[in-house]
């Protein structure tokens, strides 16, 4: 059994937004296990759903270009916020992007790829290095494209219309190309960036995303010491519930909260096949640090 400590109290704290005594116990109930003590806890009602297992710490930009029917994402990591907020460094990730358009997801061909001064990705970022002093990383790339029609694009808490700090690229096959289907896939786009769907359709919804689910569905329902015929509509009612949450085509249209998008998008005529969401450091733990500390620390020196 791992030892109980208090900063695994806090992790699991920070993880759920459940009290740290709740947060004890269910360590204590799970032998220190983390990702199940998430799940006793949301089981007994006391983390929701929403909340992630990771913190997300990392800085930097992720920025859109778009040409046609083709669009392109990335994300480029720095150690402050300060760069995101630096014009040389804006203006390099909406240059990325738009290189990425050619290269695709392949983050190391994208390195390696020309820029317009001749130089390449790789060297470009390295120069930055040097002038902003602060050391950067392009972290993931994805390109998406269609046959016929828009693959639209979305930047949420936007520093220029093309690099924030959420961004969402929307693709949609229809006969043609319009204004108007432009204009549905930038509002998917912020559904998107909004309500964090996992899947596209209930297709997509991974078979261990749904067992966890389940698991923690059924302990609630027998919890309620209803009879069993009662628990299986219970866990039912439930499991629709969950895809109505996390599968975009099964979501509440957020622009007027009554239709489905998948019914939207049908009275659209086109079909949406995929979407891309980066959320800048999603994934990524970033050390925390003590500032008053450090400044301490500094004073020592």
């Amino acid at each position: 059994m791992a030892e109980i400590t208090a900063a695994l109290v806090k992790e699991l704290r920070e993880k759920t937004g459940a009290g740290m005594m709740d947060c004890k116990k269910a360590l204590n109930e799970t032998a220190g296990n983390v990702e199940e003590a998430i799940d006793w806890l949301r089981t007994k009602g006391l983390a929701t759903a929403a909340k992630k297992s990771g913190r997300v710490a990392a800085e930097g930009l992720v920025g859109v270009a778009t040409a046609g029917n083709k669009a392109a994402v990335v994300e480029i990591n720095a150690e402050t916020d300060f760069v995101a907020r630096n014009e040389q460094f804006q203006q390099f990730v909406e240059d990325v992007a738009k290189v990425a358009l050619t290269t695709g997801d392949d983050v190391e061909a994208l390195k390696n790829a020309t820029m317009e001064n001749g130089k390449t990705v790789a060297d470009n970022l390295t120069s930055l290095i040097a002038t902003i002093g602060e050391n950067m990383t392009i972290r993931r790339a994805r390109v998406l494209e269609v046959g016929s029609g828009v693959v639209a694009s979305y930047v949420h808490a936007a520093l220029r219309p093309t690099v924030g700090k959420i961004a969402v690229l929307v693709a949609l096959e229809a006969p043609a190309a319009s204004a108007d289907l432009e204009d549905l896939g930038r509002k998917i786009g912020m559904q998107v960036a909004a309500v964090r769907p996992i899947a596209l359709s209930i297709e997509e919804v991974s078979s261990d995303a749904l067992e966890r689910e389940k698991a923690i569905f059924i302990e609630q329902a027998r919890a309620s010491g209803k009879p069993d015929n009662i628990i299986e509509k219970m866990i039912d009612g439930r499991i629709r519930k969950f895809y109505e949450e996390v599968v975009l085509l099964e979501q509440t249209w957020i622009h007027d909260g009554e239709n489905k998008v998948k019914a939207v998008v049908d009275k659209s005529g086109s079909k949406l096949v995929v979407f891309e969401r980066f959320h800048l450091g999603e994934g990524i733990e970033k050390e925390e640090s003590d500032f008053a500390a450090e400044v301490a620390q500094a004073a020592k020196g």
